[in-house]
């Protein structure tokens, strides 16, 4: 385990390990953290696994963790690497399981008011137009080849088949769609896996949240984005479902055992992979590509539910929910940055960890350009949510990154010993906060108490200078498989 007395505060939230203290590092190790939030990051082996990652080859400034960082597989949850297009090297733990994971936030222009009346209707009825939990399939079944228009179109397919409006397009990351996507690099079990399940949520983590605008730190920015005090919105957090978990599953097998061909020696399996280059690389790129298309429009057909749960509740008078931004944090993506004077393209590994590009960045919606690309933080369930906007110190400081959530700091496990599911409910209850939930499992399982101090992870991001405290989202209905 790492200690302490290894680290070397480069600022009030920042920390470093130097490269000289391992032999086969390349690069120095970064933490983002208060003190408080280190005593709790060094209690797993999230920090060892920092330290791992900064061996990778091609691996460029230095390897980086967010406040919310956790143990995973191979990478940590909130870690960051950015790696040379030439001499690095792709690797699915640096992704994740699921592939694009990430956040979508729907606004409304309704207040508290109005919805609290039908609020415990709405739950209802979100719990009944999305479906949830482990391994279930939605209303949807696509053959093979309407599925391959999927993986390569992304929301564009959406877009096509009804399910989105053109106006949604412009507030996703990479408009829903990454180019490099191709369905031939995905396997026929993937496939098969994924065939039903888009417009579901999942289980774990994955949630459909009510919540309402419940305080507003700059009042300029949120009128921007569109948001004002008591504000309904609805929150979406899901990714590419099991197809994404079979297609790192497969390239995993075939990364560890192209390892010895290309001469890499890792200091945990768990960090398989493969040059960016070479023919495996290649493929398992193509293939998280239209991992992650699968899940802009995955989340899309749920965007697509919840309108219509909307209209069933609200009809013409709950008006349109509009999405204000969809952004993943389990990704890889080519991008220009800043290394020593240069701009360089390198490949970004963003594991439980969310893109925060500044002000004017041409990735950035046109309407939000001159305020910075809107960024999702999702507390845990029954805690507050944030919205934030990205700021120049990203790009200087962290490959244009931020923090994704709280972050866990108890396992399921541990949660599931500790946390009463009657209990539990009767304190979301006490706080206004109705539940819907399919499993007593998943709902202990995701408790507060699991999950880190939301507020203190998202005020080292805003002391570091990397992201915008904009507005603080309070839940008024939790929706979970």
């Amino acid at each position: 385990m790492v200690r302490k007395e290894q680290l070397r505060r480069l600022s009030e939230v920042v920390w470093e390990i130097p490269r000289e203290t391992r032999a086969d590092m390349r690069v120095p190790a970064r933490v983002y953290a208060t003190e408080e939030l280190l005593e709790q990051i060094l209690q797993d082996r999230s920090i060892e696994q920092l330290l791992n990652v900064a061996t990778l080859p091609g691996i460029q400034q230095a390897a980086l963790v967010m406040p919310d960082v956790h143990e995973g597989y191979g990478f940590p949850i909130g870690g960051i690497a950015a790696m040379d297009l030439e001499e690095g090297v792709i690797s699915p733990g640096g992704i994740g399981y699921d592939i694009n994971c990430g956040v979508r936030l729907l606004v409304s222009e309704l207040n508290f008011s109005e919805v609290e009346p039908r609020l415990e209707q709405l739950a209802k009825e979100l719990y009944r137009a999305v479906p949830s939990g482990v391994g279930k399939g939605g209303q949807l079944k696509l053959s093979i080849r309407e599925l391959d228009r999927v993986l390569e179109y992304g929301v564009q397919w959406a877009l096509g088949e009804g399910y989105a409006e053109e106006a949604d397009l412009e507030y996703i990351e990479s408009r829903g769609r990454l180019l490099d996507a191709d369905a031939d690099a995905v396997s026929r079990e993937a496939k098969e896996r994924g065939r039903d399940q888009l417009g579901t949520m999942g289980a774990g983590n994955h949630f459909v949240e009510v919540d309402i605008v419940d305080k507003i730190f700059d009042e300029g920015i949120a009128e921007v984005l569109g948001l004002f005090p008591k504000q309904v919105v609805v929150l979406i957090h899901t990714g590419s479902r099991g197809l994404g978990h079979q297609v790192a599953t497969d390239y995993i097998r075939t990364m560890l055992s192209a390892l010895p061909r290309y001469g890499i020696r890792l200091p945990d399996r768990e960090l398989a992979c493969a040059p960016i280059n070479s023919p495996e690389g290649k493929r398992y790129f193509a293939a998280m590509c239209a991992a992650a298309n699968f899940a802009w429009t995955n989340r899309q057909l749920i965007t697509w539910e919840i309108r219509q749960a909307w209209r069933e509740v609200f009809g013409a008078a709950g008006g349109r929910l509009r999405v204000l931004y969809d952004v993943a944090h389990n990704i890889a993506k080519l991008e220009q940055h800043t290394i020593d004077g240069t701009v360089r393209r390198v490949l970004v590994h963003r594991k439980g960890a969310t893109r925060a590009f500044p002000p004017e960045h041409p990735e950035t919606p046109a309407p939000y350009r001159r305020v910075g690309q809107p960024v999702l933080i999702p507390g845990s369930m029954g805690t507050a949510s944030y919205v934030l906007v990205g700021l120049p110190g990203s790009m200087e400081q962290t490959f244009g990154s931020t923090c994704h959530g709280a972050g866990r700091r108890m396992s399921r496990h541990a949660a599931k010993r500790q946390v009463e599911a009657e209990a539990l409910k009767r304190e979301l209850r006490s706080r206004g906060i109705v539940v819907q939930a399919g499993s007593v499992r998943g709902l202990v399982e995701e408790a507060p108490v699991a999950y880190k101090d939301v507020e203190s992870v998202v005020d080292v991001v805003h002391r570091a200078g990397i992201a915008r405290k904009v507005v603080r989202l309070r839940p008024i209905a939790v929706v979970k498989g």
